[in-house]
């Protein structure tokens, strides 16, 4: 498990007020393996509120980060709210005359596992002391302008420009490494000669940090620093799992579980009926006391495929943390669990592909709010960086409490998807892959958007867009068949928003599922157009050099004709 001995320490110096702020967090267990141990500097600039520039922006980053899902990667997290706080600086700065310019520098380091992270703007330092090395790393850069005449004039920071960029690094932790963060009120007096000599009497096992931390701000402001001088130094004494591939270590030393037959008992559980069987997975409807439940577990056929237990394994981590009505809630296994296997809440209802099942179609009013609730679903699932792959009608759950669930994480991706784990990109059926997929392109929000509006278009017409694509084909992608052709009666407004996001190009769908939900609450007064003809070029390539071939022959013959008819 992480663990890390930290101190600080920070004066004002001959100034007259510290604009500095140093802070860390160390959470407890669970939050320490998913999220890690995050501390923070900032060195606020320009006049009376550089304080509360600094305060603010550090003391956020430091209680908002634990609230960003754990499923977004440490990078997207903190480039999130270092976006936020920019934009919530330069607001402030705009409200008076006194407040203008209010900005800070901001550099933030993460631990977690077996790795650290960090992001940064201005002049605050990053530096790294490995063990039994004899040279100090620094790992940002300042961003300030290259003249003599401008020294330390910033050229990024925290409310200096709306469009900021943010610097993002990261790497392996390792036992005996020594971090330090300071501000320009210590690194501008102190070589990296002395830093280094401070800094490796942290290294050493019984050293105070909190000394350590303070030698290097006095040390600073003896050699005549003029500015505040702060300086954080943490030392890793233990590195842990990163938690994603932690748990996939853990369940690959489960068993996998045979076929459970109905009416036997397992782990304190009763097997009520089989829900469904597919090629790599068996579901069980089990009941746990007076609690319901769904038991999924890999198929024997596939229980000893790395691949799949890794998959299996991510699904399971996966549910846990997608905490929204769109999603079947995640149970624990008891603590001693007999096998490989993840339990969720078992509702009443059915999917879609069961309704559809019946003769009858769907009605133009149930379609519609299949297709709002299916939007947030996919944004809920987007927010947290997951790419669900499978959208189909026998993932869409219907609960007979009216709500809308989506079924199935087994084949998506997620920003913490690791080597070995994510398989090819061409996942899911056939029928509702986007066109780019088949192209080897990469899953996204796009493609999620583009099998929603099969999904959709389905539900309306019991048919597919592009006709229906068996697993070997390679097919070509023209333009859909208007679904009012088979349901007049469906409204043009809805029509082009499906349309839209059926778009054979990418870059013409929905960019994420929030616009496509604004667009449906919005109903004839969406903003969605009818979509343009595509252009023959790239509707069909082959028939566009088929015909040009033939009118480079047509003209030649007319001009032999012309030449040899004289």
């Amino acid at each position: 498990m992480l663990s890390v001995k930290a101190g600080h320490w920070s004066l004002t110096g001959p100034r007259e007020r510290n604009d500095d702020f140093v802070g860390l967090v160390e959470p407890a267990f669970k939050e320490l393996e998913s999220k890690g141990l995050i501390a923070v500097i900032a060195d606020g600039v320009s006049g009376a509120f550089a304080r509360e520039a600094a305060e603010h922006c550090a003391r956020n980053i430091l209680c908002d980060y634990y609230a960003t899902p754990e499923t977004w990667p440490i990078s997207k997290a903190l480039d999130r709210l270092y976006q936020v706080l920019n934009r919530w600086v330069i607001s402030q700065a705009n409200t008076s005359r006194e407040r203008a310019g209010m900005a800070t520098t901001l550099t933030t380091l993460v631990l977690r596992g077996a790795s650290y992270y960090f992001a940064h703007v201005g002049d605050t330092r990053l530096y790294v002391l490995r063990k039994g090395k004899a040279r100090l790393q620094r790992l940002t850069t300042d961003h300030v302008w290259n003249r003599p005449e401008m020294e330390h004039v910033l050229t990024r920071a925290i409310g200096l420009d709306p469009k900021m960029s943010v610097d993002f690094g990261m790497g392996v932790a390792r036992v005996g490494d020594v971090f330090a963060m300071m501000t320009d009120g210590v690194w501008a007096k102190i070589t990296e000669k002395d830093l280094l000599a401070l800094l490796a009497q942290a290294a050493t096992p019984d050293a105070d940090l909190q000394t350590c931390a303070q030698r290097i701000v006095e040390t600073a402001l003896q050699l005549g620093s003029q500015d505040n001088a702060s300086a954080v130094v943490l030392r890793v004494d233990a590195v842990g799992e990163d938690a994603l591939p932690s748990a996939i270590s853990t369940h690959q030393l489960l068993p996998p579980l045979p076929l459970l037959s109905v009416g036997s008992t397992f782990d304190g559980m009763q097997i009520v009926s089989v829900l469904h069987r597919s090629r790599s997975t068996v579901l069980y409807r089990v009941q746990s006391g007076a609690r319901a439940l769904v038991l999924k577990s890999l198929a024997p056929e596939v229980a000893d495929d790395p691949l799949e237990r890794n998959a299996f394994s991510h699904e399971i981590w996966l549910a846990k943390r997608l905490n929204a009505r769109f999603f079947a809630e995640a149970v624990e296994p008891v603590e001693s669990a007999s096998g490989l296997y993840s339990l969720s809440m078992f509702h009443d209802g059915r999917t879609l592909a069961q309704a559809g099942a019946e003769d009858q179609l769907f009605s133009l009013s149930e379609v519609l709010r299949v297709a709002m609730d299916l939007s947030r679903a996919l944004g809920a699932l987007h927010r947290r960086s997951v790419i669900h792959r499978d959208v189909k009608p026998e993932n869409v759950h219907l609960g007979s409490d009216g709500q809308l669930r989506l079924l199935d994480l087994g084949t998506a991706l997620s920003g913490l998807d690791f080597q070995g784990l994510t398989p090819a990109s061409r996942v899911g059926t056939p029928s509702f892959l986007a066109p780019e997929l088949f192209a080897d392109g990469e899953a996204s929000a796009r493609s999620d958007l583009y099998a929603w509006g099969v999904t959709i278009y389905w539900m309306l017409t019991r048919k597919f867009p592009f006709g229906e694509i068996e697993p070997f084909q390679t097919p070509r992608f023209t333009a859909p068949v208007p679904p009012t052709r088979y349901r007049p009666e469906i409204p043009g407004w809805f029509e082009n928003i499906l349309l839209r996001a059926l778009s054979v190009e990418s870059a013409a769908r929905y960019e994420t599922a929030e616009e496509l939900s604004l667009n449906l609450e919005r109903g004839p007064l969406s903003d969605a157009p009818a979509p343009k003809p595509r252009p023959l070029l790239t509707r069909n390539r082959l028939l566009m050099w088929k015909l040009a071939t033939l009118s480079f022959g047509l003209i030649n013959v007319i001009l032999l004709f012309v030449l040899y008819g004289r």
